[in-house]
Formats: C-alpha cells, sequence, structure tokens
C-alpha cells in the first residue's frame, strides 16, 4: 500500500505528516518578511539545500508570532525560466524555496500559498513557476537527506505542470547538498559572492582560499576530492498565473507526474 504523506523539515532532517489534517487558519498568519536575514536565517537552518536564492519577495508562516515557515519568491537562474508566463520577466517570479516546520498540519501549504499568491497579486505580480525535485539526495554515509519529491501541493493547488526542466549533472558535497554551476563560477571569476561559494567547499575540508590565489587551481583540485556527480533527469515544473484571464495564455496542463514506487521500496509518495 502507497501512503500519501507531506513533507516537512527542521534543522535539514525531513519528516512526514499524513495527510487529511485541517489547519486552524485562526491560529496562523502569512505575512512579508521584510529583511532578507529572518528569510535567509529560517531557510539556512531548515532546508536540506542549505542555500539560499536571491529573493524578490519573502513571506513568513506564523504561529502565535512564531516564524513556522517561509516561503521565497526569487529572481531564477535564467530568465528562460518564465518565458512560459504571459508579461515581462520583471513581472514574475520563482517559486525559489518553501519550507514548513515539522508542527505544521499537512494541508497548511495550500491555504500558504493562496495566501502568498493573494499578496503578490495585489502587488502586480503576473505569473509564478515552481520546481519539485524528485531525485533522492544522500549524504557519502547513505543517510538520505532529501527523498524526492513531485509536487503534489503543486497540482493541489491548480499548477499547469509543464514537464520536466533541463537534464544535468549536480556535484553534491558530502553532506548531500549541491555545488551548483553558479557557486563554481563564482569562485572561477571572482565575482561578487566568491567567499561564501568556497566557504562551501572549505567547511568539507579544502584549504582555505586566499583572495590573489589561482581559483581554478584551487577549484580542479577540490571539486574531484570533496564532490562526487548525480544525473538529473531534470526537475518537474509547474507554472501559475495570477489573474485567471491570464491562464488561457499558459499551455495546457500535462499529466501530473506521480511516483511509481516497487513493492519493496518504503512506501511513500512524497508531496
Amino acid at each position: 500500500m502507497i501512503t500519501t504523506v507531506v513533507q516537512r523539515w527542521r534543522d535539514k532532517r525531513n519528516s512526514y505528516r499524513p495527510v487529511g489534517e485541517v489547519i486552524n487558519t485562526a491560529h496562523y498568519e502569512v505575512a512579508p518578511i521584510r529583511d532578507d536575514k529572518t528569510a535567509k536565517d529560517f531557510v539556512l537552518q531548515h532546508h536540506y539545500s542549505g542555500s539560499m536564492p536571491a529573493a524578490r519577495r519573502r513571506f513568513g508562516l506564523y504561529w502565535g508570532g512564531l516564524l513556522v515557515g517561509v516561503a521565497v519568491f526569487s529572481v531564477p537562474a535564467n530568465d528562460k525560466v518564465l518565458a512560459c508566463l504571459p508579461g515581462k520577466a520583471i513581472e514574475n517570479v520563482e517559486l525559489g524555496r518553501f519550507v514548513l516546520l515539522d508542527r505544521v498540519p499537512s494541508n497548511a501549504e495550500t491555504w500558504t500559498l493562496a495566501r502568498c499568491f493573494e499578496l503578490l497579486r495585489r502587488e502586480g505580480f503576473v505569473g509564478i513557476v515552481s520546481f519539485s525535485d524528485p531525485v533522492p539526495r544522500a549524504r557519502t554515509d547513505g543517510t538520505i537527506v532529501h527523498a524526492g519529491h513531485c509536487g503534489t501541493i503543486y497540482s493541489a493547488h491548480n499548477g499547469i505542470y509543464l514537464g520536466r526542466g533541463t537534464a544535468r549533472t549536480l556535484r553534491l558535497l558530502p553532506d548531500g547538498s549541491v555545488m551548483s554551476d553558479r557557486a563554481i563560477q563564482k569562485i572561477r571569476s571572482g565575482e561578487r559572492g566568491w567567499q561564501y561559494a568556497a566557504a562551501l567547499l572549505e567547511r568539507h575540508g579544502a584549504a582555505r582560499l586566499i583572495e590573489g590565489a589561482d581559483a581554478r587551481a584551487w577549484l580542479a583540485d577540490w571539486m574531484p576530492r570533496l564532490t562526487r556527480p548525480l544525473k538529473h533527469p531534470g526537475n518537474y515544473k509547474y507554472a501559475w498565473t495570477l489573474q485567471k484571464r491570464d491562464r488561457k495564455h499558459l499551455p495546457k496542463s500535462l499529466a501530473y507526474p506521480k511516483f511509481t514506487l516497487a513493492p519493496r521500496d518504503a512506501a511513500v509518495l512524497i508531496t
């Protein structure tokens, strides 16, 4: 039997809540987070990726004044990601991070997204894209840090499913997080933020990269020693328009993806 559950996070450890729980909305509030640090600290502490995208808007889910979830609407790595949406790129955003703590009831995602979408609509945003990553991640010791998810909450929130994103090869750090191509490029070219990117390798044992040193040689030395390749077939892509009249500009939704698990596998379908 396959059981549908909802994924939660705390301190980069995933857990699950059963579907069917009902959020008491009188006890919760969704509000903008004005400072980047509050949202960033929450995401870095709890999300398995250990990274924060370039945020355009940040919203918090609050329970009695306590921050129990964060949604980050961000600038995508490439504006082509937004080409499926009507309007200009500046009018659209990517849902780059969505993290709820393990105490939040299972149906809170769609309620929280609805509140966030309404706030973005009032600001004049036109559309949103988001990706779900179905490929598991593990630490070098085999511990699963991300079991994969197919985006059930996005389909439940009437997202248009557009198929897979670009297939690529990821470089995994020992803790199962990804050393992104963008971080590598920052180090290689000495762009702003290269120190933070270099620290991703340094905290796993790389020698400190000194300013002015040969960054290319440093990467050539430490990347093969501290990262491992993972062939990724591409994330699942979803899209929404914030005005009903614009929905006609989106392609017709493909059939929503689902995980098919063999009987010997853990019987869990992760949203």
